[in-house]
């Protein structure tokens, strides 16, 4: 902590202020935990709903695939009430009944491209939609961690823009009695004025960006945001990867769902080619039906029939009028741009992997020295106000060291929630970033005392 001269020469109310100011952004009861944060995001954030049930959609292409190589079993049931006349030398005769009929039909694929491919496509679209949402599921997670910092890092501008501001104020009332003494000069005066107005804004700038911060959170969470719990002050980086960028560019060419999922889309748009082409192919069925009819004509109005048949249907493909040609030409347009695609996600992956691994490598760098430098502005101050006992130094030389103190915690907090974000961001372009990992960042906040 920073030990600040005593109260005199004007100083009294900038301690007050930097003493309320101490722990930058102190918020009051209410506490909201980064894990519970998650948790109601799983339960109140529409876009994470909206991917659940996208994927619990998706799941159903398996069985509508495969079900064009299962049995179709069909059944047809008819009645109706004839009134007739047979005419016969010269003479009618009216006869009235009722016919029916009623038919159960199997029909069985036993040579069918088209359904084979639905079948290969409905699995390859199931596993697409499972990488969706699996995906989702990771983005849901860097959403909420995000916007959770967001709002930690947001109070702790507006802390520190009410520390500059608090500064300034000191700084006039110095420069108010320097000139009733008539050791200053009015444009002192006006100068410190106008930095003071000029930070008076940016205080309300710092609300109104803490305010959307927090209706970001809230509308992710689905809740009031409360106070969310801060980062702990003893918090220090884990030991240096030790798997290396070659590892983890494996892990994510193996796991990560964004590749995975376009992955599957050349699948879904290689079936489509082989859709289009069966339409050259023809189609053969095992079709068994079994029918009764009773009156099924006025000549059999008298008579019941059965039939039991078995056999096998086969359809075969003339002419489309080129449209199957162009279908086909279509479809493998297609599958060469899902191809690009992938090719574009992956480049795209790996690229981002690339950068938060450097980003997390240099952040241990810079947590340490932004550590240093903070140890370095508290014995500033020291000096400063020892100096200012001895008349070297001027009061305001202690505001300036204690500004730039508190711009130092500033950036040390950035770099810490920097490094904690490269960590996850890493983590999810490798694919396995999950509630365990929202679990394992969780304990390092907490509620501010």
């Amino acid at each position: 902590m920073a030990h600040f001269p005593k109260p005199g020469r004007g100083l009294t109310l900038l301690a007050t202020a930097l003493a309320a100011a101490s722990l930058l952004y102190s918020p009051a009861a209410g506490a909201l935990g980064l894990l519970e944060a998650y948790q109601a995001a799983l339960k109140n954030d529409p876009t994470y709903r909206s991917a659940y049930y996208a994927g619990e959609a998706g799941k159903e292409n398996r069985i509508l695939g495969r079900s064009n190589l299962l049995p179709v079993v069909s059944a047809s049931y008819n009645a109706s009430q004839n009134r007739t006349t047979v005419s016969a030398l010269h003479e009618s005769v009216p006869r009235d009944y009722i016919s029916r009929s009623s038919t159960i039909q199997l029909r069985q694929s036993l040579f069918n491209l088209d359904g084979y491919a639905r079948y290969k496509q409905g699995a390859a679209q199931a596993n697409y939609a499972a990488s969706q949402f699996e995906s989702q599921q990771q983005e849901v997670i860097s959403r909420v961690v995000n916007a959770y910092f967001d709002v930690l890092y947001k109070g702790d501008l507006l802390a520190l823009s009410k520390v500059e501001r608090d500064v300034y104020i000191e700084q006039r009332k110095v420069n108010d009695r320097l000139f009733a003494k008539g050791e200053g000069t009015r444009t002192d005066m006006l100068e410190s004025q106008a930095r003071l107005d000029a930070a008076e804004a940016a205080v309300l700038e710092g609300q109104d960006a803490l305010n959307n911060a927090r209706t970001t959170l809230a509308s992710i969470i689905g809740g009031d945001v409360g106070e969310p719990d801060r980062l702990v002050p003893d918090f220090d980086t884990r030991p240096a990867d030790t798997l290396g960028f070659e590892a983890w560019k494996q892990i994510a060419l193996e796991r990560n769902p964004d590749i995975k999922t376009l992955v599957y889309g050349v699948e879904i748009a290689r079936q489509e080619v082989n859709k289009s082409r069966s339409g050259h192919a023809p189609r053969v069925d095992f079709v068994a039906t079994y029918g009764k009819s009773s009156a099924d004509t006025v000549q059999t109005y008298n008579q019941d029939t059965t039939v039991r048949s078995l056999g096998v249907q086969i359809n075969i493909p003339l002419y489309a009028g080129g449209g199957i040609n162009a279908q086909t030409r279509q479809a493998v347009a297609n599958q060469e741009k899902a191809k690009a695609d992938l090719q574009v996600q992956t480049d795209k992956v790996l690229l981002e992997l690339r950068k938060d691994y450097d980003a997390l490598m240099s952040s241990v760098a810079r947590i340490g020295a932004l550590k240093k430098s903070v140890a370095s502005s508290e014995l500033l101050i020291k000096a400063t106000e020892q100096s200012v006992k001895g008349g070297v130094r001027i009061n305001l030389d202690v505001l300036n060291a204690t500004q730039q103190l508190y711009v130092n915690k500033r950036d040390l907090a950035q770099a810490r929630y920097n490094y904690l974000l490269n960590t996850l961001r890493m983590r999810s372009a490798a694919g396995t970033l999950s509630e365990a990992d929202v679990r394992e960042v969780a304990p390092y906040f907490r509620p501010a005392p």
